[in-house]
């Protein structure tokens, strides 16, 4: 049995679920998105970094600095995504 490698749009799509499921609390008509601010549009506090933070770091296996902890890298689907995918060096994929 082959496993199919991790692609960016795996990642953006198991960050999107893990959004919608916990922070808008599986709105199915809210619409999210790519490039649509958490922090501005008041999806994610700051606790709700962490908790993003906590999943990134369970389901991808990476792990997060302090200093990563930044809106460059954790305030929409996109910076997520490119964050992730960073770390796990992905370069395949589409993001759309």
């Amino acid at each position: 049995m082959t496993v199919k490698p991790l692609s960016k749009s795996d990642v953006m799509a198991r960050v999107r679920q893990f959004v919608v499921d916990s922070f808008l609390f599986g709105q199915n008509g809210h619409t999210l998105g790519d490039d649509d601010s958490f922090l501005d549009l008041g999806i994610v506090d700051s606790t709700g970094v962490l908790e993003l933070v906590g999943f990134l770091e369970t389901q991808f296996g990476v792990s997060v600095a302090n200093h990563e902890l930044v809106p460059d890298n954790l305030d929409s689907m996109t910076k997520v995504t490119t964050f992730v995918s960073t770390k796990l060096q992905l370069d395949g994929g589409q993001t759309s």
